[in-house]
């Protein structure tokens, strides 16, 4: 069998793999509804008042300015129940992921206690992740897992911040009650005035069955990937690294994201008397109660906020033909019985194709691969290859190519391969169309140039073979094989070749030797 090919391409991207795809964007056309406002008693006993939804935005404690999304508490009033705030858990749960926060501001000052966290539906057999907290004029940012018992954490290295427990119980022997296992971020621009004076920063978690990462770039450092195709791998160390005796993928389930402002309590309030801000009041309470302008700076602005996953069936790569479009690799294949020594022709490049494992069948088959996207595999079952030829009208069909499991970070339009096709009795016309716009101003190389073309001809050729006409019967619907032509869930549209005199003499003198050979096969089956 012999496969020619002409490419017509100036030249073909490298491949790149990207783990992480957007799950969930809280943008600020849509953030505060994909939260809930949390109205009750604060759970660690905070001079605060949560109000709701409407009460928060009537009195400007939230709004969308320019973009960005405000999350503010009241510094106008005098409040001696307790100072209005709100805190909003997030009507999705995760249980793994990589969360994303840019921030431009975050409520700091004497008396605050604010927290960008996860916390699981039972605490806390669920776990909580602490990602952004500290109280008061704090420095750095904490970070904080609490779980219940069989959790701690190891210092293995890796990781830029300190830590200061290593006990993620919130009960464990030894640590102040609740207080989990912490790591201290080193840098002085990671929390509150600091980060504001700053730019504020990108807080960045990635959560897996194995480790829990919690990154901080300080605005000006900021990976370039972070929006849209996020790398860890490429980001260096992060701040910390929980891992250890701890299985990560048990203890942190349904987590939901939480953002909330309170003050004083049970960490706020109770090392005021021993910090800088003792000498503001006699309490933290009486200092919250009666200086509101002391809080105008205590309010969240979040740039974005993005959730990640890593994707399980990642797209497909792609190669691009041009500097500033992609182009197209154009392949034609004629299978002959006669021929069993398969090649790739290329501009002084070849490579083999397996011979096919049925003969006596000849086929025309066609292949286009515009704007490549590299490596189709089409699934071919012989037991398919059943077609109809009572009224010489062809048969055709369309379905989608299994992509192979490289993503395309370049891609800007990513769309799976599709393939389509007509079918005689002895006549196959296919085209497959790989399509994907990418990127200008990548490398190219020829050497991919001629594994996309290999694997894309010896898929297509392997797929006509396999699905040659055995006998007339009814035709058979096959999700997994393109080639089949009842009409699959996929339909990206049908391209089909035109026929020529010489095909159709071609195709009615196949029709001739399928009928003598059948006659043949009759007699013999008669006779025996």
């Amino acid at each position: 069998m012999l496969f020619s090919t002409l490419l017509t391409a100036a030249a073909l991207t490298r491949l790149s793999i990207a783990g992480y795809v957007l799950e969930d964007d809280y943008s600020s056309a849509n953030f505060f509804s994909m939260f809930d406002f949390f109205t009750s008693e604060d759970p660690t006993n905070g001079f605060v008042k949560y109000v709701d939804s409407s009460t928060a935005s009537s009195s400007n404690l939230t709004s969308t300015p320019n973009g960005n999304v405000y999350m503010g508490v009241d510094h106008t009033n005098e409040t001696p129940n307790g100072r209005p705030s709100v805190r909003l858990t997030s009507k999705a749960s995760y249980d793994s992921g990589l969360v994303i926060l840019d921030l431009a501001h975050m409520p700091a000052g004497c008396g605050t206690w604010p927290a960008f966290w996860m916390v699981g539906p039972s605490w806390p057999s669920n776990g909580e992740i602490d990602i952004i907290e500290g109280v008061n004029e704090q420095a750095s940012n904490a970070m904080t897992l609490h779980t219940g018992p069989g959790c701690a954490i190891t210092n293995g290295g890796g990781f830029s911040g300190s830590i200061s427990t290593d006990n993620c119980d919130v009960n464990a022997e030894g640590q102040s009650k609740n207080s989990g296992c912490q790591i201290v971020d080193q840098s002085t621009v990671s929390y509150g005035a600091g980060l504001n004076n700053n730019g504020g920063g990108v807080f960045a978690t990635e959560w897996t069955s194995s480790a829990i990462n919690i990154y901080f770039f300080p605005r000006g450092a900021v990976p370039s990937d972070i929006n849209s195709s996020p790398d860890p791998s490429g980001w260096g160390e992060p701040s910390a690294t929980f891992k250890g005796a701890c299985d990560i993928a048990t203890t942190f389930k349904s987590q939901q994201i939480v953002f909330d402002t309170t003050f004083c309590g049970d960490w706020a309030g109770a090392v005021w008397s021993s910090g800088s801000c003792a000498s503001k009041a006699d309490s933290c309470n009486s200092f919250v109660q009666n200086n509101p302008s002391s809080f105008s700076e205590a309010y969240w602005s979040i740039n974005s906020l993005k959730v990640f996953q890593q994707s399980a069936d990642k797209p497909m790569d792609s190669l691009s033909i041009s500097k500033s479009q992609s182009s197209a690799i154009a392949s034609t294949i004629v299978a002959s019985t006669s021929d069993l020594v398969p090649s790739l022709s290329i501009p002084s490049l070849s490579l083999g194709f397996p011979t096919p494992s049925k003969t006596k069948t000849t086929f025309a088959i066609s292949t286009k691969a515009s704007t490549i996207a590299p490596f189709p595999t089409l699934s071919s079952d012989s037991s398919h290859g059943v077609f109809p030829t009572p009224s010489g009208l062809f048969a055709t069909g369309t379905g989608t190519i299994a992509p192979f499991p490289f993503p395309n970070q370049n891609a800007t339009n990513n769309t799976f391969p599709t393939a389509s096709g007509s079918k005689s009795k002895s006549t196959v016309t296919q085209t497959i169309t790989l399509t994907e716009t990418v990127n200008p101003g990548d490398a190219v190389t020829t050497s991919t140039a001629l594994g996309v073309a290999s694997s894309a001809l010896s898929a297509a050729s392997s797929a006509a073979v396999t699905s040659a006409p055995a006998s007339v019967g009814a035709p058979v619907g096959n999700p997994n094989n393109p080639m089949a032509y009842s009409r699959l869930h996929h339909n990206h549209g049908q391209t089909f070749s035109k026929r020529g005199e010489s095909e159709v003499k071609s195709e009615k003198a196949a029709r001739r030797r399928a009928r003598h050979l059948a006659q043949l096969k009759e007699k013999r089956h008669g006779s025996s």
